[in-house]
């Protein structure tokens, strides 16, 4: 496997690939300064798409359209340049903001948030008529997320206590239970941060601190390990016509001299592995 880099923005905190599959474009962004960008692979083009308040992460709706979650629990759909508010604040989210989120099979949203001073970070689900629930709390920090290809069961990451957890996922109702843990990292060997599953049910997970992407089994068995030359490894996703491309975001942008001279930028992986396409959210408050 080879990493390029397909967009060398020395972004701050570049999060939350996805691929746009009306559009045939990878959309990411960059959290500490609330900008979204997309890329076109058949054209080789690339653009600013968004820029306003800090984005934690971000879903694609049924229609296009984008369902953003950004600081003090704010989550609103951006549909033609709009913003639409779906939620103005959450109460215990007042200073900090959303972290990772994924859309289920079934149109909801589990959106994750950083810790707060004193306090633990929160998983939610929000519904899709637009209501909000805190289904996990006590986490170090909540990151990635992904489901078993028989969608019975959820991963989900907390960076601060280097683990992946895997959770029996009710797809009727999208309760989570009988918590296990699935991997833990050991020191000294990078955080792990966003992930993906890919058609095989293989579990990828990007490492902050760690410079690498890393293929683990469903059993939680390395399978790879590729080094990317940055340090700070955000998180990916698989896209492409084929979904055989895997894209790749990092961070440290500001600081290259120290994390790496493609720090920040958006890289592109062809791994001979077949990704699946993320669910799409269908809030309709």
């Amino acid at each position: 496997m080879k990493a390029e880099i397909v967009v060398d923005y020395p972004l701050e905190i570049g999060e939350n690939p996805i691929w746009h599959s009306d559009e045939k474009q990878i959309y990411w962004e960059d959290i500490a300064t609330g900008r979204i960008f997309r890329f076109d692979p058949a054209r080789g083009t690339h653009e600013l798409f968004y820029e306003g308040n800090v984005v934690g992460g971000f879903t694609i709706q049924y229609d296009g359209s984008l369902l953003l979650f950004m600081e003090r629990g704010r989550i609103a759909l951006l549909r033609r340049g709009t913003l639409s508010t779906i939620i103005e604040e959450i109460p215990e989210e007042q200073n900090t903001r959303f972290n990772d989120v994924i859309a289920d099979p079934e149109g909801r949203v589990f959106c994750g948030t950083l810790p707060t001073e004193g306090g633990s970070a929160k998983l939610y689900r929000l519904e899709r008529d637009g209501s909000i629930t805190k289904i996990l709390s006590g986490i170090g920090l909540s990151n990635g997320m992904g489901f078993t290809p028989d969608l019975k069961r959820m991963y989900h990451t907390d960076s601060l206590n280097r683990t992946i957890f895997l959770y029996e996922y009710d797809r009727s109702s999208g309760t989570l239970e009988n918590q296990k843990v699935f991997l833990r990292i050991p020191e000294g060997e990078g955080v792990p941060d966003g992930m993906t599953v890919d058609r095989d049910g293989y579990v990828w997970s990007a490492r902050w601190d760690g410079g690498c992407i890393l293929r683990y089994t469903p059993e939680g068995t390395e399978h790879l390990r590729m080094e990317l030359g940055v340090k700070k490894v955000s998180s990916l996703t698989f896209g492409g016509e084929d979904y055989m491309d895997l894209y790749v975001t990092t961070a440290g942008g500001g600081k290259r001299e120290k994390e790496g001279e493609g720090a920040g930028a958006l890289f592109r992986v062809r791994t001979g592995f077949q990704g699946v396409p993320e669910f799409r959210s269908k809030i309709t408050p």
